[in-house]
């Protein structure tokens, strides 16, 4: 007996314990029950803590009222030049009436994969290859829009869609990859040749005003040359000027005379012996006459006086005093008539040479005369023309 009475108090406390779970019925946050009473929709349980009656109400769909992201896989769609693509898509959409998204549609994630794929080849059918791949924002748009008025009547709302990928085939993307390599080639030589169509440009530029630069540079260095000579020239021709005005005067200061024109031609004497080329110096005949009646030829000179009168003008020449032998160098009084003497006997010697025959009939005629003191004969006279 008092087993048969706690099988009943344990059956008792298990229909209770099952009562009690079918009366209270806990839903999450974001999340909304649809209670159904006899298969009938009855009430939409919110989140929280809920008393439904047992075994009469059931709740029959938890439905997620947070924003979803749902991958679907590649999928084939042809484009406008016949070309096959692949092309996989992410939707983000959210459950806004949970009696519609429950009633309306038996499962909401598999209509939206498929009105995302009719639309898709609807919208991708009217583009070629290289508008599909350079038209994502268009193509997303557009998916958008059409999911987003479809779905309104099944309580869903479609926030946003994107396309993850666009695969062309492989021999295409051979092809395009040729094709971008070539057209990156071709932009690269048509920079390159820019780039040295500039830089010739520019170096030839540059080697213009280099020119220009040099030929003024040379024009205005010719320029000052040229002034430069110009004065030089200027500067030595009133210098020269100055000195022939100066020496003029000074030869009008010192009144010369015969005498000075006779030293004059003495001392060009050695000058005319000068020069490799002259192997052999004839001494004329004639030349102690000349030497003799020098000062006379010279008296029919214009403007040369034979003898001068008034003061002469001496120029200072230092001291004239004579330093001793052996300081300076300068000669002494012995070396000095040695010097004398010297050069007498050789203008006597010279005579000689010039005239052996009036030496040599002064000897005949006096014995005592030394045939170096013989004196010049007097000058010819010039023939008659």
């Amino acid at each position: 007996m008092p087993l048969a009475i706690l099988i009943l108090l344990a059956l008792l406390l298990l229909f209770v314990v099952v009562l009690l779970a079918k009366t209270v019925r806990i839903v999450p946050q974001a999340r909304a029950g649809v209670v159904e009473r006899f298969g009938k929709y009855l009430k939409t349980l919110p989140a929280g803590l809920n008393i439904v009656v047992p075994f009469v109400d059931k709740v029959r769909y938890v439905i997620d009222l947070r924003e979803q992201v749902v991958s679907f896989p590649p999928q084939p769609v042809i484009t406008e030049d016949n070309l096959v693509v692949s092309i996989d898509t992410v939707i983000w959409f959210q459950v806004t009436d949970p009696i519609a998204a429950t009633y309306e549609i038996a499962n909401y994630i598999q209509a939206v994969e498929q009105l995302t794929m009719t639309t898709l080849r609807n919208i991708v059918g009217g583009m070629d290859l290289e508008q599909t791949l350079t038209s994502r924002e268009e193509i997303n748009t557009g998916l958008r829009g059409v999911l987003d008025e479809a779905t309104g009547k099944w309580g869903i709302r479609v926030n946003r869609v994107e396309i993850k990928g666009i695969d062309p085939p492989p021999s295409i993307k051979d092809a395009m990859e040729k094709q971008m390599r070539a057209d990156r080639d071709k932009r690269a030589s048509i920079l390159t040749a820019e780039g040295q169509r500039q830089s010739a440009i520019l170096t030839a530029e540059g080697n213009k005003q280099s020119a220009i630069l040099n030929a003024e540079g040379d024009r205005e260095s010719q320029i000052l040359r040229a002034q430069a000579d110009r004065e030089s020239q200027i500067l030595r021709a009133q210098g020269e000027g100055q000195a022939i005005q100066t020496v003029f005067q000074a030869i009008h200061d010192g009144n010369p005379d015969q005498s000075l024109l006779a030293y004059q031609y003495l001392q060009m004497m050695p000058k005319i012996a000068e020069g490799g080329a002259n192997k052999l110096w004839i001494v004329p005949s004639e030349i102690g006459r000349a030497l003799e009646g020098l000062g006379s030829t010279m008296t029919d000179l214009a403007g040369i006086p034979q003898h001068t009168s008034g003061s002469k003008t001496r120029v200072d020449m230092g001291s004239t005093e004579r330093a001793a032998i052996g300081g300076s160098g300068a000669l002494g009084d012995t070396e000095l008539k040695r010097a004398n003497a010297a050069v007498e006997a050789a203008i006597a010697e010279a005579a000689q040479a010039a005239n052996p025959r009036a030496a040599a009939a002064a000897t005949e005629t006096d014995p005592s005369i030394d045939p170096g003191e013989v004196p010049p004969a007097p000058p010819e006279e010039p023939p008659a023309t």
